[in-house]
């Protein structure tokens, strides 16, 4: 196991040089800034969009010419309860003419602006002309109008109650933070795997197109070729992780107050130890799924070939998610344990757990089951490449047709 061991790490250290010192490991490693730009390009127009739209909306109130000042600022009151006030159209207060309805229905029908809602007549007994997608505009104005109404009977604006309102931080994380945590732990695992273990199929497809795979396969145990290059990849990998984590460890410090105080209230049940679970299941994660996609790169003798057999295993990858984050959302539950103990989703339910669950003991026991399936899938994956493109058998094989023979 020693001489197995030792070999597999030579030939991770020779796909981790060759991997990272090249100029495209370096693309690779600011990837996610075109990603986070294109997405903010993505955003910015479809932002622009959407207030290009929000300008022309409008509520309109058709009332007397004495009531114009109070609906006025009975609207500025209400929109002190909404975190911005601009959450619900302007109020646009009219003038009241001779024929109520046709004036509110000729506003209804403004192509300059679009006006979702009207109201009209007295405010004890309110009419309201609605869009058929207007109907929290039109409950807003029915707040506006028996507002309204009640400052007439009491007789002024003026606020009665001066709030003194202290904000207080919270001291311990609630259950809420906690699900919340989890999800995200369940999901950037996920996210991390999807993105980095594909880079896999193409090294062990290339190679296999060079014959490089059978040169190491006459030299080492088979073994040993895809273990090394298992560790290989999640070299590369756990160097793109440690980037940018270091990046979001100091994000805090350049983000408004709002978002940090947002940020705070996630935490998890385990503690400080959770960063380290967190990077020892994303490491089994990673290697799971590598490693599949190693036997899919051995397998493959085409670009073709890769494609269509990396596309269900993308799909089930989506499904453990799925699993994860039930998980994540209902811990202790006969399906979330099912996810915490299938070798495929259980790095990313098991990091959920982390985020629910104070105990540590089910960590040990979930990272020994998991190390066990890792080397369960690269020894089905090396027996497969042996036995499917060098048309061999196992080694044990081998030696029993050898003394059969003789």
């Amino acid at each position: 196991m020693t001489r197995i061991f030792r070999q597999a790490l030579t030939i991770a250290r020779r796909d981790f040089t060759a991997t990272v010192a090249t100029p495209t490991f370096l693309l690779f490693l600011l990837s996610p800034l075109l990603m986070i730009g294109f997405a903010t390009v993505g955003g910015l127009t479809a932002s622009g969009a959407t207030k290009s739209g929000e300008a022309k909306e409008r509520i309109v109130a058709i009332a007397p010419a004495e009531q114009v000042q109070l609906l006025r600022q009975v609207d500025q009151q209400l929109r002190r309860v909404f975190q911005s006030p601009t959450v619900r159209p302007p109020l646009q207060v009219e003038t009241a003419g001779a024929d109520l309805e046709t004036q509110a229905r000729a506003l209804l029908g403004r192509d300059d602006i679009d006006v979702g809602a009207v109201l009209y007549g007295p405010l004890d007994r309110p009419h309201i002309l609605r869009r058929a997608a207007a109907r929290t505009d039109a409950n807003y104005l029915a707040e506006v109008a028996e507002q309204a109404a009640r400052v007439r009977k009491s007789g002024g604006t003026v606020s009665l109650s001066r709030p003194q309102v202290t904000v207080v931080g919270r001291t311990e994380v609630n259950s809420g933070g906690r699900g919340q945590a989890a999800y995200f732990a369940a999901l950037a695992i996920f996210f991390l795997t999807l993105m980095l273990s594909g880079q896999a199929v193409g090294a062990m497809a290339e190679e296999r197109s060079n014959k490089v795979i059978e040169v190491l396969a006459a030299a080492v145990p088979l073994e040993s070729v895809f273990f090394g290059k298992l560790l290989g990849a999640f070299g590369s990998a756990l160097l793109f992780v440690a980037f940018w984590g270091t990046l979001l460890a100091n994000l805090p410090k350049f983000v408004p107050e709002g978002f940090s105080d947002a940020l705070g209230n996630l935490g998890t049940a385990v503690g400080p130890i959770f960063p380290l679970l967190f990077v020892l299941y994303f490491a089994m994660a990673y290697m799971l799924q590598s490693a599949v996609f190693l036997a899919i790169g051995a397998l493959a003798s085409t670009q073709r070939e890769i494609q269509l057999l990396s596309l269900p295993i993308t799909i089930f990858q989506f499904g453990m998610l799925g699993a994860a984050s039930y998980a994540a959302g209902n811990p202790g539950t006969w399906l979330a344990t099912a996810a915490e103990i299938f070798p495929f989703s259980s790095p990313l339910a098991m990091a959920a757990h982390a985020a629910n669950s104070p105990t540590l003991w089910p960590h040990a026991l979930a990272l020994v089951w998991q190390v066990l399936w890792v080397a369960i899938t690269v020894t089905i994956a090396a027996r497969l490449f042996r036995r499917g493109v060098l048309k061999s058998g196992s080694p044990k094989l081998r030696r029993k047709r050898a003394a059969a023979t003789a």
